[in-house]
This record gives structure tokens, sequence and C-alpha cells, in this order.
């Protein structure tokens, strides 16, 4: 059941096999190109290509099910279900297949300062077409609240960051939204408390610029390494870790003269109550290890003096 995940369209669809060749990787450089001579995919109807960006031929499968790409790597070349992604903001970011090094110029190891937290299973599949009984095959971490400034945000219904036996609820990583999507109170709660916040600055807010309801002016604004200095969003984890959201990774610059809060809002009685979308993903590496089924996450990459985009892509090992 081939799926397009970005416009929730399934369909039928045939299993082959051909040969993928990629590039190998020592952590630090590009190495030769390597192959898996049996690799198993799914050949869909081209319709499903709708609704993707142009040139797209296809879609790429990093979920948990044994077929993608993760699965079958593991499988052919004989390492651990361990995978990382970093997506950069203006270039190319790249994915590793397999356990670090993950190295960056100018000789960061990203694998070296990863933070870790519980990947959880939704026990209901939120594909667009599925079999009864059968899990998600995306991922879902445990927020146990969030912070604003270090301050707790009141008011957010605290059922509705577990995942309940429907499979509504929850958090999930998603590089299918480009932002991040809250549920209807929960959107309420945070941005209420990131516009006390902002004002405690002197950060005047201004009319939302679609699809944003939160905005600011970029008076009184400073910049900083890790972005627009703006209050820092703290997303508090299993196992009482924190994942931190910097201006960098939570402003969204749209005009000369307005900055918004990339967060939207999903309205009541979504599936999932908060989606982590890809522009708060942006230069933050990300390791999915399903062996151990926890998520090692670096936090933002720019506190490091390097970026997604800065594997050397290029130089022979």
């Amino acid at each position: 059941m081939p799926d397009n995940t970005v416009t929730r369209t399934a369909t039928g669809g045939e299993v082959a096999q051909d040969v993928v060749s990629l590039q190998s990787t020592n952590g630090f450089n590009p190495g030769r190109n390597v192959t898996v001579s049996r690799f198993i995919f799914s050949c869909a109807p081209t319709f499903l290509l709708n609704g993707l960006a142009r040139g797209v031929l296809g879609m790429a499968g990093l979920g948990r099910t044994k077929i993608a790409f993760p699965s079958q790597f593991a499988s052919a070349f004989s390492f651990h279900r361990k995978f990382a992604i970093c997506l950069a903001s203006s270039s190319k970011g790249v994915v590793f297949f397999g356990d670090g090094p993950y190295v960056f110029l100018p000789n960061v190891n990203a694998a070296q300062s990863l933070t870790y937290t519980p990947l959880i299973v939704n026990p209901v599949s939120t594909a667009s077409a599925f079999t009864q009984g059968q899990p998600s095959s995306e991922y879902f971490i445990g927020v146990k609240s969030i912070n604003i400034d270090q301050k707790v945000v009141p008011n957010i219904n605290s059922t509705l960051l577990s995942i309940n036996k429907e499979g509504f609820g929850g958090t999930k990583i998603s590089t299918v939204n480009p932002y991040t999507v809250l549920e209807a109170s929960t959107f309420k709660a945070v941005t209420e408390a990131f516009i006390n916040a902002s004002a405690a600055r002197n950060i005047t807010r201004v009319g939302g610029v679609a699809p944003f309801e939160v905005c600011f002016g970029r008076d009184n604004v400073g910049s900083t390494r890790l972005g627009a200095a703006v209050p820092t969003i703290e997303l508090v984890l299993k196992n009482n870790v924190s994942w931190f959201i910097f201006g960098a990774n939570s402003m969204v610059q749209v005009s000369n003269d307005v900055l918004c809060l990339g967060v939207v809002n999903g309205g009541d009685n979504p599936r999932t109550s908060i989606v982590i979308g890809g522009y708060q993903l942006e230069n933050n590496l990300l390791q999915f290890d399903l062996a151990s089924s926890r998520l090692g996450f670096s936090s933002l990459l720019f506190g490091r003096m390097t970026t997604c985009a800065n594997f050397n892509f290029t130089s022979a090992p």
C-alpha cells in the first residue's frame, strides 16, 4: 500500500526488487559507492507524486517498517538498525545509516554530544491506509511539559501528551510538516506564554502572517549565535531531559521587519497533539536508534560552531 504522506493518499501498488547504490562514509568523508543487490521497494502509480516537489520521483521510507531504508541497510551491511538525519536550512543536509561518528567541519563529532530519550510506539497506525492491529511506523517521543524561559507553561491538558488506546495524542517527529503543529488548547497555552515572555523583553507583537498567528516586529530583537534573541522553548521529555528550541528554530523571518513564531494551530482533536515539524529540526542532528528504541538529539549545532550543511561531501577518505 504505497502512501504519499504529504497528501495522505494511498493506493495499491506492486512489490519489486532492484539494485540500489549509495555512497559509504567513515563518518568524516564520503567513501566508495556500495550496493544492495535485492533492495525491496513498492512501485506505485504516478498520481501519488501529486503534491510533491517538482522533479521528485518517489518517497524514501525511513520509518519503523521492515522494508524501510534503515532496516534493509542494517540487514545488508550488518549494522544495528540506527540512522541519523541532519537537515540544513539553506543547503543540502545529510542522512547517515548506521552508527557514528557523524563529523561536521571543523571536526565536530555530533555523536559525542547526543542527549537520549525513549522512542514510543503508537499502537495504532497513523498511515493513510493500514491493516487493523498494525502499529504506527512513525516516531513518537514523550513530552512531559513545556517551559518558556524556564517557566512551566500553565493550562496544558496533560492527558493530551500521552497516546491513548485509540492512538490519539502524544508527540511525533515529522519531516512532512514544515512547522510544528499544536493541538488548539496547547497552541493557545504555549503562544500566550511566549507572547508574555516576549513582552517582558520589550518585543512588540504585530499582526499575524499566514500560516502564522503569532508575529513580532524586529525592533528590540537582538541576534545571537543561536538565532533571534527571543524566549527559549523547552520540551521536557521522558528521562527528565530537555530539548531546547532557540531562536534559529523557533522564529521565521517573513519580511525585513517581521518575525513569526514557527508554530501553527492544529485545531481541536487532531490525531497527534504535538507534531515537531521540519523547521524545528533544522541544524539539529537526530539519531533514531531502533535497536534500542531511543532518540538521540544534539540540540542546535550552531552552539558547536557548525551546521548540518558542513559535512565534507567532496573529499575522498
